[in-house]
């Protein structure tokens, strides 16, 4: 990841509910076009279990 993503991603974290909602919503729309490459399987299982994880750790975190 780049410093400028990375500096992205910190100030999305620190924008308030509705402004990070719109701010996603606005990224969706300019990105829903662009032609990606089809993912391999290994990506898809490797996002998924990263998915997974989190899923997880935020279970035990509310429990």
């Amino acid at each position: 990841m780049t410093a400028s993503v990375q500096e992205l991603l910190n100030t999305f974290d620190r924008l308030t509910d509705s402004a990070r909602l719109d701010l996603a919503l606005e990224i969706l729309k300019r990105t829903a076009h662009l032609d990606f490459p089809p993912l391999s399987d290994e990506s898809l299982v490797l996002n998924a279990e990263e998915l997974f994880l989190e899923l997880d750790e935020q279970e035990t975190l509310y429990e």
